[in-house]
């Protein structure tokens, strides 16, 4: 069963990723599905904060395909003649600086605790658990924002979390995270070049 449950979350997560490249809002669907069965997969391992960093992307999913939905109404409408042609733009906002600097302050405040707190529940590696859940929090606020940037830590996260997964011998959810963070490069560079800034 654990197997399954690691393929079913493979497969899964490669939807989402397409989706997610592409900016369709059908992703947050997927998103809740991959979320809650990665959840199971990472409670049953023990590692915890992985399990509520799925819980919450779950949660997060709603909130992301109503900005989403939103975003891509002021983008087309910004965007008139990309409409007029039936081209699909991707919506990216600006990232201000005051949302760097509070995502910075709240890496910190969080990541020291949620360490201390999985230490404390014999999480097996509880610095990288604690160091990609917080840092994933973050990155899922900003791709539901639709930042640009929110790739680039997608790249350094997924990495991280492919390791942690490859440490606790979840070879298929390692490979998972592994495809995440390389395609996270990919992801960058076609936002990049098909995005339209509202």
């Amino acid at each position: 069963m654990d197997e399954f449950m690691d393929i079913f979350t493979l497969v899964t997560g490669i939807i989402y990723l397409v989706l997610e490249i592409r900016q369709k809002n059908f992703m947050w669907v997927v998103g809740i599905i991959t979320g809650a069965a990665a959840s199971a997969v990472f409670l049953f391992r023990g590692l915890y904060a992985s399990m509520a960093l799925n819980i919450y992307y779950v949660l997060v999913s709603f909130w992301g395909l109503y900005c989403w939905r939103r975003d891509s109404g002021m983008a087309e409408a910004g965007a008139a003649d990309a409409a007029s042609s039936g081209n699909d733009k991707i919506h990216i906002n600006r990232l201000p600086l005051k949302t760097v600097l509070i995502s910075l302050g709240i890496f910190l405040a969080c990541v020291f605790p949620a360490i201390f707190f999985l230490k404390s529940i014999d999480d097996p590696m509880p610095v990288l658990d604690a160091s990609v859940t917080v840092a994933s929090a973050i990155a899922t606020y900003w791709l539901s924002r639709s930042y640009l940037e929110q790739w680039l830590l997608w790249i350094a996260v997924d990495f991280g979390t492919a390791v942690l997964c490859f440490c606790a011998s979840q070879n298929w959810m390692a490979l998972l995270y592994l495809v995440y963070s390389l395609s996270a490069i990919y992801g960058y560079s076609h936002w990049k070049r098909g995005g339209v800034v509202v």
